[in-house]
């Protein structure tokens, strides 16, 4: 699922800053927005982390799963592939099984707690791979 790459700083730092611009993004008041938006943050972050360890993900089924375990690994914390699964899912039950209400709780909790992920990954990153 993993491939070795050598990634300069600028990519990683690349992936990074596109994570933040998605959790930007996902300050939108509209669940659905802030919802899809905190995935996607959480998908560049974990694609940063990863290529941090000099790892790309190839495009497979079950990628982003693979991807969110590993980022997960590298951090230490089993919560960051719960988080990521739940998410997962929940964007797959709207994308393949005729949508799914989320709620604005919902949509806040999974927000806030991947904006606090974010904080813990740049911290995690070394100084010099963030610009």
């Amino acid at each position: 699922m993993f491939v070795k790459f050598i990634f300069s700083d600028k990519q990683i730092n690349n992936y990074f800053q596109s994570a933040r611009r998605d959790l930007a993004l996902a300050s939108s008041p509209e669940p659905e927005v802030k919802f899809l938006f905190s995935y996607n943050c959480l998908l560049k972050a974990a694609q940063a982390v990863c290529a941090y360890h000099g790892l790309r993900v190839k495009s497979d089924k079950g990628h982003h799963a693979a991807l969110l375990a590993k980022y997960s690994e590298f951090l230490k914390d089993e919560k960051i592939s719960a988080l990521g699964q739940a998410m997962r899912d929940k964007r797959n039950r709207d994308l393949y099984d005729g949508g799914t209400v989320i709620t604005k709780k919902e949509a806040e909790t999974y927000y806030q707690l991947t904006k606090k992920l974010i904080s813990i990954t740049e911290s995690y990153l070394s100084p010099d791979k963030l610009t």
